[in-house]
């Protein structure tokens, strides 16, 4: 498979998480510009041990060795990944997984910026995503931040994800 071919799966694959940030369009929401970058423990308490539901799959953060594992059925071509996850000193949460799909295995790094003020919380994915409300003040069940599970609801899929992209190979 060649570089190129690697990185656009890459692309593929991550294209469907939070898709909130693309239908968020140009305008940023009212706020953002005062608002102030998450610290490491407030991004950590909002993922460390739960599962992000995805339209067409989940992804799931771990404490044991900040292990991530996703699956996806984007566009109805199963795949699945498995890396790590971390956060940086300036709000970023990212995920460094290897994606494997029938056409092959990419590497991506995928980052969301968190921004908060008050009890709203901002997101936008990196580096071209435009910011969203990701958590209102109060909570919405709209939010994407409602998306978020207690717990793995990745493992249950993610054998057969694997056994489908497998057996194609």
């Amino acid at each position: 498979m060649s570089m190129l071919q690697k990185m656009f799966l890459a692309v593929a694959l991550t294209s469907g998480i939070a898709t909130a940030a693309s239908a968020a369009g140009t305008n940023e929401p009212a706020g953002i510009e005062t608002a102030k970058p998450m610290s490491r423990a407030e991004i950590y308490r909002l993922y460390n041990q739960n599962t992000w539901m995805w339209k067409a799959g989940a992804g799931y953060f771990s404490a044991k060795a900040r292990r991530f594992t996703a699956w996806s059925r984007e566009n109805g071509s199963p795949s699945f990944g498995m890396g790590r996850w971390f956060i940086t000193e300036s709000g970023k949460l990212c995920f460094n997984a290897d994606w494997h799909a029938k056409t092959g295995t990419a590497t991506a790094i995928t980052c969301f910026s968190h921004r908060k003020k008050g009890g709203l919380i901002y997101q936008k994915r990196e580096p071209d995503g435009q910011w969203y409300v990701f958590k209102s003040a109060p909570a919405q069940a709209t939010d994407e931040f409602a998306k978020l599970r207690r717990g793995d609801y990745v493992r249950s899929q993610l054998g057969g994800i694997e056994t489908s992209v497998s057996k194609t190979r």
